[in-house]
């Protein structure tokens, strides 16, 4: 959630925010006027509870002939605090319920608006072309070359699993292998550790990463389990110090997590039916990093930098985009997309994202650090994507030559054993 002291003195901060994202105001209003009942019911529980400490005092020195009377004014007493420890804990929730509803405070800069009201910030990288002689019906699209490689399979993967649902077999699989080893190994040197982590996570982690917002319907929900399928490690990652005191003494603490995710892709039908551009499972290799707040912004340049070093290196045209306020989640209070060029499409299309969340999930999470002065206080999170399977269009697609087989790029080759994929067809 965010800092109840910002929205406590700089209200208008709050509601600059709300309206760059398209939200409403009101409900910064309605968090004030829930924040001033929720301090005034605590103020009279602790007053009434002091009292009651005294009072218990009086009633233990007192002759035994008064003792009758003030005990029974020390059950009356006892009542009310009962009573006004229930109001101050009735104020506390109604304050959290409303506060749960407001996403994470936009930073300056980032472009207002929805989902096309994205800033381009440059363009990296050279397109590849076709020449008509050599590709007289132009360049096949992943799929067709998937298919031509025997490396992807959409027809078994709907036939066992159900739409949006492939095999990647051969050197699909291979490529995919490669590119998330690629991409591991490099996080090791740039500082991550490497984790493994559980792609199943209770309501309470799901709820403190943001995810249980207005997107919660894109999330698998297994109720019996009352367990939620991931559809980003980052979620895992941001649980995995839930309720602790961080040392931060040393530096960050920076983990990638290799992951399997899912999503239900809720309202997408129509939508990149061909191929796996939007598919229901995925591999995914997250980047995610404790920090002090002061140097989130300088680790959200950090994790781009290291985002847009894959991309360069594989040969791939992209963009990057500031996000707009709109479109950027609950969590984010910043977020730079990665779009690489997809030829078949003509157009940009997303690979990788980082996002800065500030102290947002650290604050729902309960993850504190504490400082030279001894007190504790919330950190920030960042995450950014390294690798995932989507890359596999963009790498199958700029990297073809005219008789369908693919070019592999210098950095993949020590993992895939390769230098070009071969149709089997």
């Amino acid at each position: 959630m965010i800092d109840p002291v910002l929205l406590r003195e700089s209200p208008d901060a709050v509601r600059r925010s709300q309206r760059s994202r398209g939200a409403s105001d009101a409900l910064v209003d309605d968090a004030i006027a829930a924040d001033t009942a929720r301090r005034a019911a605590i103020t009279a529980f602790e007053e009434a509870r002091a009292e009651q400490n005294a009072f218990g005092k009086t009633v233990a020195s007192a002759p035994k002939d008064e003792k009758a009377a003030l005990v029974a004014q020390a059950q009356e007493l006892a009542a009310r605090v009962k009573a006004l420890q229930q109001a101050a804990g009735e104020a506390e929730e109604a304050f959290d319920r409303i506060m749960a509803g407001i996403p994470n405070i936009v930073l300056e800069g980032v472009p207002a608006g929805g989902e096309d009201d994205y800033a381009v910030l440059r363009e990296v990288g050279i397109r590849p072309e076709y020449p008509a002689a050599e590709y007289p019906d132009g360049p096949r699209d992943h799929l067709a070359l998937g298919e031509l490689l025997g490396a992807i399979d959409m027809e078994r993967g709907a036939k066992v699993a159900g739409a949006r649902f492939y095999f990647l077999r051969g050197v699909g699989a291979r490529l995919e292998f490669a590119l998330m080893q690629l991409a591991m190994q490099r996080a090791v040197a740039a500082g991550f550790v490497p984790m493994i982590p559980p792609t199943l996570v209770r309501p309470e982690i799901m709820q403190g990463t943001g995810f249980l917002g207005e997107h919660s319907d894109e999330v698998y929900y297994l109720e019996r389990d009352e367990l939620y399928l991931t559809g980003t490690s980052e979620v895992a990652l941001a649980g995995y110090h839930q309720d602790e005191i961080l040392d931060l003494a040393g530096g960050p603490l920076r983990y990638a997590g290799l992951s399997t995710c899912y999503r239900r892709e809720a309202g997408s039908g129509g939508k990149d039916t061909r191929g796996i551009i939007r598919v229901h499972q995925f591999q995914k290799l997250e980047m995610f990093s404790y920090i002090d707040p002061a140097d989130a912004e300088a680790e959200h340049a950090r994790l781009l930098e290291l985002q847009e070093g894959m991309l360069t290196d594989l040969g791939l045209a992209y963009r990057v985009i500031d996000t707009a306020a709109g479109d950027l989640g609950t969590s984010a209070a910043r977020k730079f997309d990665v779009e690489a060029w997809v030829p078949t499409q003509g157009r940009y299309r997303e690979l990788t994202s980082t996002s800065n969340c500030t102290t947002f999930q650290a604050r729902r999470l309960g993850i504190r650090s504490r400082g030279d002065d001894g007190r504790t206080s919330p950190v920030a999170t960042l995450n950014g994507t390294l690798a995932t399977t989507r890359w596999l269009v963009a790498l199958l697609e700029s990297h073809q030559r005219p008789d369908g087989s693919v070019h592999v790029p210098e950095v993949l080759r020590p993992f895939l054993g390769l230098d070009v994929l071969e149709p089997t067809a």
